[in-house]
C-alpha cells in the first residue's frame, strides 16, 4: 500500500492542479489513505485480504494513466484533462466511474486468484473499501462544486451530478467480478465481457465529461428563471 501511495503522491506533485487526472488523483490519494489508515488500525478483519484488494485497485489506476493505450473507461478523462468547459467535479466522477465501474471488478478477481479464494471471502473488504468510498463521496462533491448552492436548477452540472450513483456503480462491479470469475474457464467470454464492460463503462464517462457553460452563465440563467425573467417551453 505504501509504494501506491508513494506514486500518486508522486503524481499529485507532477500534474498541474487543473489537470483533469490531477483532480482525480487527489480525491482517490485521499482515500487510498484513508482506507491505509483503517487497515492499520484494525478496521479490517483480515487486514492481508483488504490490502491485497486495495492495492490491486489502485495499481490498475495508476497502470491506466501510464499506459500507451489505457482501457476505453479511462479514455475520456485522459483526452478531456484539459478541456477549459469541463469541470472539476465531472473529472473526479468521471475517474470515480472508470475505476469503480471498470477496475473495482477486475481487482477483486485478481486478489481472488493471488489469495486463492473465491469472492464470496472477499465480500465483507469489498463492502467495508466501499463504505470508505461512500463516506467520502459528499466531501467530494462539496470540494469541488463550484459555488455555494448544490442545486442550483439551470446548472447542467446538477443534472450530471444526479445521474450517477456511487452505490449503483459499486453494485454492479461486484456482480460484474462474480460473473469475471464464473467466466474463468471460458477466457474467450470472460474477455469479450470484459470489453464490453470497458467500453460501456467509457461511455457513461464520456457523458460525464461533457462540457458545459460556465457556472456563472448558469446560475445568471437561474435567477431568471426564479425572477420570471426567461420562459421556457
Amino acid at each position: 500500500m505504501e509504494a501506491v501511495l508513494a506514486r500518486m503522491r508522486a503524481l499529485d506533485e507532477r500534474l498541474p492542479p487543473r489537470d483533469g487526472v490531477a483532480v482525480f488523483n487527489r480525491v482517490y490519494l485521499t482515500v487510498t489513505e484513508t482506507l491505509h489508515r483503517r487497515i492499520e488500525r484494525g478496521g479490517f478483519p483480515a487486514p492481508r485480504r483488504a490490502e491485497t484488494l486495495g492495492v490491486r485497485f489502485a495499481e490498475r489506476y495508476l497502470a491506466a494513466v501510464a499506459a500507451e493505450r489505457p482501457p476505453a473507461c479511462w479514455r475520456p478523462l485522459l483526452q478531456y484533462r484539459r478541456h477549459p468547459g469541463v469541470r472539476p467535479l465531472q473529472y473526479a466522477l468521471a475517474g470515480i466511474n472508470a475505476h469503480i465501474g471498470h477496475d473495482l471488478a477486475l481487482a477483486v478477481v485478481s486478489a481472488c486468484r493471488t489469495l486463492d479464494c473465491e469472492p464470496a471471502a472477499l465480500e465483507a473488504d469489498f463492502d467495508r473499501v466501499g463504505d470508505t468510498l461512500v463516506a467520502l463521496e459528499e466531501h467530494i462533491r462539496e470540494e469541488l462544486m463550484p459555488g455555494p448552492d448544490l442545486l442550483e436548477v439551470a446548472d447542467p452540472l446538477t443534472h450530471l451530478v444526479g445521474s450517477w450513483s456511487l452505490d449503483r456503480a459499486r453494485a454492479g462491479a461486484w456482480a460484474s467480478a462474480r460473473l469475471l470469475w464464473t467466466l474463468r474457464r471460458s477466457p474467450e467470454v470472460a474477455e469479450e465481457f470484459r470489453e464490453s464492460l470497458d467500453a460501456s463503462v467509457g461511455l457513461i464517462g464520456r457523458c460525464l465529461l461533457t462540457p458545459l457553460p460556465a457556472a456563472g452563465d448558469a446560475g445568471r440563467i437561474g435567477r431568471a428563471v426564479r425572477s420570471g425573467g426567461l420562459h421556457l417551453l
